[in-house]
């Protein structure tokens, strides 16, 4: 036994070498490729290129697929690996943008500006070398000036103050200035925009939080309003930064956030308020619990660690999402006598039915949501 241990020591020592060896190579090829990276961010700096190419990463992910298989290699694994490295560079690259300005001799009004998104948007355009001034509650006595010779006025304040603050802004803005709003409602805000303001407008909406680190492949909404064309300097600051842009009618919208937003998030709230009334002991579930259960209570977990106006005001923001809240509730109710009779082949009947509705993308979102279960499982 001994002897074997002897033998096993001596022969692992050159394997490990080896090992040392291509692990300081493969060190040394991604220092290589960071400085093609850095190439390749100043030429986009030099003609104002997005960040983001997605085309182009998907053909080389496929690319790469192949050539592991060739080589005997897990494809989904080598996909995992060159996603990370792929993130890496393109926030490293976003990094450098924040540094660049599509038109860095304008000048920006954020009103909320002390507010988190307001100090988000805030630091990324003061990063770009432009001229930042911030509005906040106490300072109206001085919107006057500082709205002189200004070229974007961006409204960043809860939903409920939006409109007002629309109005109010408009008599001190000057005609050629932007008008924007960052609001998770679009049709109010922008028809009061419209209304208020001779000049061009555009409502925007960041499909994420303030404590979000970089722009990188975060959407952000756009909604025209008026002479888009005034308006494009922003939307390409904006994906300059590294966002995607999605256009939308601003009708279009609210109808699709209501359902993504809304209903999400009051489902999530009702799912934890359920757990509090039953006085379920959360230690003890998570000590039982599956990946997935483990991934749901997640988010039910972060929904309650934020602001519960936050949410209140995307809740509850019009009578037609209070209408399809309700919906959904009287969804739920049609559940009960399913549930009294016990009727096992009616659950079945339904589920199947959903099923056929849901199509390609059940397929989709178990690849999706396996993938995050497998990341889940690594982390803890």
């Amino acid at each position: 036994m001994k002897k074997d241990n002897h033998t096993f020591n001596k022969e692992i020592i050159s394997l490990r070498t080896n090992i040392d060896y291509i692990d300081s190579q493969i060190l040394s090829l991604l220092a290589q490729r960071q400085v093609q990276v850095e190439k390749v961010v100043k030429l986009k700096k030099k003609h104002y290129i997005p960040v983001y190419h997605p085309a182009r990463e998907e053909d080389l992910i496929s690319k790469l697929r192949l050539q592991a298989g060739k080589a005997n290699l897990d494809p989904d694994f080598m996909e995992d690996l060159y996603r990370v490295i792929l993130r890496q560079s393109r926030i490293k690259q976003t990094g450098q943008m924040e540094h660049k300005g599509v038109r860095p001799d304008a000048g920006i009004l954020i009103i909320g500006g002390a507010g988190q998104m307001g100090r988000f948007f805030a630091s990324l355009f003061h990063k770009s070398g432009y001229e930042v001034r911030i509005l906040t509650e106490e300072d109206w006595d001085k919107a006057k000036k500082l709205c002189k010779d200004i070229d974007l006025c961006l409204i960043c304040v809860p939903i409920e103050k939006t409109e007002d603050v629309i109005e109010q802004i408009a008599s001190f803005l000057e005609p050629e200035t932007i008008l924007a709003d960052l609001t998770s409602i679009k049709a109010g805000p922008l028809e009061k925009m419209l209304e208020s303001h001779p000049g061009p407008v555009t409502g925007l909406h960041p499909l994420f939080g303030p404590t979000t680190g970089s722009l990188d492949k975060q959407i952000i909404i756009v909604t025209p309003g008026r002479d888009s064309d005034h308006c494009q300097w922003l939307v390409e600051q904006l994906t300059l930064w590294g966002a995607v842009i999605v256009r939308s009618k601003a009708k279009k919208h609210d109808e699709i956030m209501g359902i993504v937003q809304a209903l999400r998030h009051f489902a999530t709230f009702s799912f934890g308020q359920f757990l509090y009334e039953k006085h379920a002991r959360i230690e003890s579930t998570l000590e039982f619990s599956s990946p997935i259960y483990r991934l749901e209570l997640g988010m039910v977990g972060r929904l309650f660690a934020q602001d519960a106006s936050l949410y209140s005001e995307i809740i509850f923001a019009t009578k037609k999402r209070r209408r399809l809240l309700k919906d959904y509730i009287a969804s739920l109710n049609n559940h009960l006598e399913m549930l009294e009779t016990n009727d096992k082949h009616l659950f079945i009947e339904k589920f199947d039915h959903i099923a056929r509705w849901f199509g390609p993308f059940s397929e989709q979102a178990m690849r999706e949501s396996t993938f995050l279960i497998d990341k889940l499982i690594e982390r803890f």
